[in-house]
């Protein structure tokens, strides 16, 4: 099915106030270390609101310390310029905020650290990235694949303007224990091949940023690859690429 037919035909509640969507960032981690290569799902736990129990990537908004923390390289080119496209005060560091919220929610979601060890550590901002200071780790950003892009439609209890990267599995240079659990929001990760990923329960953009995903890696996991945009157009979602 075309991906973008895939989000239109999908039903939801429309009855809600038509919020202003939220910047957020998801990340996509895949080990392309064996034949067939594997995405890391969390499963989040039943009690929550917002999809209970569905495999997703980790991911949330963009917060203010975000645009403060030091990095150990730029973002590729490739992605800075897409990530500044079709919006509407584009910058590079509202670029950058984007590819660091994508990996400290990976941490706060997953204990899972991304980056290069450095000495000495730079001053780091309080709360989450705290943890990469203590673990002497700097986010790579040069790492970073920007897969797609995809505003939530109107009228929905919550909206976000999200972007979806991916990251190799080799990033991960340190893992805090004790994140994932029963009592957390992530319950349980597991690493599935693409093919058998797609045949859980996942929210419908999961599904479609997994196609992608797939694609691009089919086509070598460059960052020259083009990323798709997708929204609402007269009551239809469209696919662009930026």
């Amino acid at each position: 099915m075309n991906q973008a037919k895939r989000l239109t035909d999908t039903k939801r509640d429309q009855t809600h106030p038509n919020l202003r969507p939220r910047d957020a960032a998801t990340l996509i981690l895949v080990d392309r270390s064996g034949a067939t290569p594997k995405v890391l799902f969390g499963r989040r736990h039943h009690s929550l609101k917002f999809n209970p129990g569905k495999f997703v990537f980790p991911g949330g908004r963009v917060e203010p310390a975000d645009k403060r923390m030091p990095t150990a390289s730029p973002l590729d080119a490739h992605a800075e310029a897409r990530l500044m496209r079709r919006v509407t005060r584009p910058s590079r560091d509202k670029a950058r905020a984007l590819a660091l919220a994508a990996i400290r929610e990976t941490f706060e979601e997953t204990g899972l650290l991304l980056g290069k060890r450095v000495d000495p550590m730079p001053a780091v901002p309080d709360g989450p990235w705290s943890a990469f200071a203590k673990a002497g780790v700097l986010p790579d950003l040069a790492t970073l694949h920007f897969i797609a892009r995809a505003i939530t439609p109107p009228r929905r209890p919550r909206r976000f303007d999200a972007r979806f990267f991916a990251a190799d599995a080799n990033a991960i240079v340190h893992k805090v224990e004790g994140v994932v659990g029963p009592d957390s929001e992530l319950v349980e990760l597991v690493w599935l091949p693409i093919a058998e990923a797609k045949q859980l329960e996942l929210m419908t953009i999961t599904q479609v940023a997994l196609d992608e995903l797939e694609a691009r890696v089919a086509k070598g996991f460059g960052h020259d690859l083009p990323s798709p945009f997708y929204r609402m157009l007269n009551r239809k979602f469209v696919r662009a690429e930026l």
